[in-house]
């Protein structure tokens, strides 16, 4: 998952609400959103590494992430680490920790990851984010909207901020349509270059991968994804898949009940 927009106790309906682009090379193996036997979680699968990029169960639990792209970590790490970054939904979905505790002990052991930003939360605790990198203590998300890419949450990247914007605009309405929201992911604008970001990729591909929606034959937006809970614990999920030429090429739609949000 490269670019995550959500709004946390922002609707009157809908406490939560929950628009992501996943991006990723198109001949990496991935199976669509489905339901999983152990651990028991509604996600996508990376078949290549095993873990999954967002996750939710009848819980109420719900992680996903994305990585992070870091000058420093690109100039001097040459390695790569040991450990997917796919397991951390999994790993919040399998612990009996509290949402704190794991997202300290995460910060403590994030070394053995390549550089990511987690979001994670349940019914009952909350939204939360922890990273390895930057900041490092887990954070509480207070109530309002979110937008986590490839850098520190809430980092004024151009592909956060139009989709931010949109997805404030489809707040505005007593109905939130899973439809609505997968069609504002669907967004190409390129920034200008001196809206960029600068991560230590080279500038074509900073160029790339500055719209919300990417296209390109070896990399791009592979799945956008969509979640709504409304204050009965209603969750409907919908899922978009696209080819190399950014065209449709299937999609998934899922209800499940969850513990009301508190």
């Amino acid at each position: 998952m490269c670019l995550i927009l959500v709004a946390w106790q922002a609707h009157p309906a809908f406490p939560l609400v929950l628009a992501a682009n996943r991006d990723e090379f198109h001949e990496r193996p991935t199976q669509p959103m489905h339901w999983w036997t152990r651990p028991p979680v509604l996600a996508g699968r990376d078949d290549r590494g095993g873990g999954t990029w967002l996750a939710i169960s009848r819980a109420g639990r719900l992680a996903a992430v994305t990585n992070y792209r870091d000058p420093d970590a690109v100039e001097a790490v040459p390695w790569r680490a040991a450990c997917s970054r796919g397991a951390l939904p999994l790993a919040w979905m399998e612990t009996d920790e509290s949402a704190p505790a794991f997202g300290a002990r995460l910060a403590a052991e994030g070394g053995v990851y390549d550089g990511f930003n987690l979001l994670y939360g349940s019914s009952t605790e909350g939204l939360w984010y922890v990273s390895n990198r930057g900041a490092m203590e887990p954070q509480r998300l207070e109530p309002g909207f979110h937008a986590i890419s490839n850098g520190p949450l809430n980092a004024p990247w151009p592909k956060a901020k139009w989709l931010r914007e949109t997805l404030l605009e489809a707040l505005r309405s007593p109905v939130v349509p899973l439809a609505g929201l997968l069609d504002a992911l669907d967004d190409r604008r390129v920034p200008s270059d001196d809206a960029l970001p600068r991560t230590g990729v080279p500038l074509d591909w900073e160029r790339l991968l500055g719209a919300p929606f990417i296209v390109h034959p070896r990399y791009g937006t592979r799945a956008s994804t969509a979640l709504t809970v409304d204050g009965g614990g209603r969750a409907r999920i919908a899922e978009r898949r696209f080819d190399p030429d950014g065209q449709v090429c299937g999609s998934s739609a899922f209800r499940l009940d969850v513990p009301p949000p508190a």
